[in-house]
């Protein structure tokens, strides 16, 4: 049992590294990883960014000669292929280690078990799956892209107790707290895009950005603008801290003079009208990973009606509106039975500030 227990922490150290750079890898996974001789750590490293060297390429180079005969905890599959940097598999070969303890297999087709049998046939003792499920959890977003090509949608949204997001006349400033409205913030920075439709331009001018005390990445700013109606003034197409991409229907004029900005780009469907599996296909191309809509109700409503979503944000602040008239969380036309709403799993409830934030995720099918 000691043996079990100190084999989870180490991989808890891997997976704690690998947390604090969530959002700044993508295109790649996040991934830690910790080198263990005679029970102490002898070196530890995380990835930091696309490009950069892996994390079992730092926690190696601090460990040095010591490595050999050592036991490493990763949370990822080492890489066995040549991409931007070299197999990281060669590498941890090349060192000697005795054993590599592999949280979970990457289901990149490059990889997908050929790392950790890489290591077998090197005479590399490979044990797979301690702490797998916080390990998948970790790197879902990566892991959706890498199989359905398609980026990981969070659909969010603040609301009062009663379920409104903005009264009859669309006020809805402020409804969550300051602190509330800050970890959306610190979502966006670890999202890849945040994408709204046209209304929500048209009727707030937000300007998406990441704006928290210590900095932040700038996601993408993504627009659903079927006939480009976003205003020239608009802090979208006039405030270039961050890309802005507009995606339109096939009959609207591109040509506008509006749209010649550096920081924007506009993506050009091949139907009349916006299709959202064709914009999320567009992105997927496009290696973004994930995207934070922010959208209103009727944006919301498109999403869930096709189910093209991941995750729910909910920020439910301690407030009644009341009236039919004031807008929901979640537009479009309600089914007309019980039975056929989208069911819903809630992975956690948290406070933050008055608020409540709930995150759900639509429950699988049994299988």
């Amino acid at each position: 049992m000691k043996d079990l227990a100190s084999n989870e922490t180490y991989m808890d150290t891997a997976l704690a590294l690998a947390e604090v750079t969530l959002g700044q890898t993508s295109p790649n996974p996040s991934v830690g990883a910790v080198v263990v001789k005679d029970g102490r750590v002898i070196g530890m490293g995380s990835h930091l960014q696309a490009g950069s060297g892996h994390a079992e390429v730092h926690a190696l180079r601090q460990a040095g000669e010591a490595a050999a005969g050592a036991v490493m905890y990763v949370t990822l599959e080492p890489c066995s292929h040549h991409g931007r940097t070299p197999p990281c598999a060669d590498l941890i070969i090349e060192h000697q280690l005795a054993k590599v303890y592999i949280a979970c297999l990457d289901p990149n087709p490059e990889v997908a078990g050929r790392g950790a049998e890489k290591l077998r046939q090197a005479g590399i003792e490979v044990e797979v799956g301690l702490r797998e499920e916080r390990a998948i959890h970790l790197n879902r977003r990566f892991f959706k892209q890498i199989r359905e090509k398609l980026p990981f949608v969070t659909l969010k949204a603040a609301m009062t107790l009663d379920g409104k997001t903005a009264t009859s006349t669309g006020d809805s400033r402020w409804i969550t707290s300051e602190e509330a409205r800050e970890d959306v913030h610190r979502q966006r920075d670890l999202h890849d895009a945040v994408l709204v439709g046209i209304g929500t331009v048209l009727a707030d001018d937000p300007h998406l950005t990441v704006r928290l005390p210590e900095g932040g990445k700038q996601p993408v700013r993504i627009v659903l603008d079927n006939d480009l109606r976003i205003l020239a003034d608009s802090n979208l197409l006039t405030s270039p801290e961050a890309p802005t991409w507009i995606i339109c229907g096939s009959t609207a004029d591109t040509k506008q003079s509006k749209l010649a900005k550096p920081h924007v780009k506009v993506w050009q469907l091949d139907t009349e009208k916006i299709e959202l599996i064709s914009v999320l296909t567009l992105l997927g191309e496009q290696r973004i990973q994930s995207v934070y809509v922010e959208g209103g109700s009727t944006l919301h409503g498109s999403f869930v009606k096709a189910g093209l979503f991941d995750e729910c944000h909910w920020y439910i602040a301690p407030l009644l509106l009341s009236g039919s008239d004031a807008f929901p969380a979640v537009g479009g036309i309600s089914p007309e039975r019980m039975g056929q709403a989208k069911q819903l799993d809630f992975t956690s409830v948290e406070r933050i500030g008055s608020d409540l934030k709930i995150i759900a995720t639509p429950k699988k099918e049994a299988e």
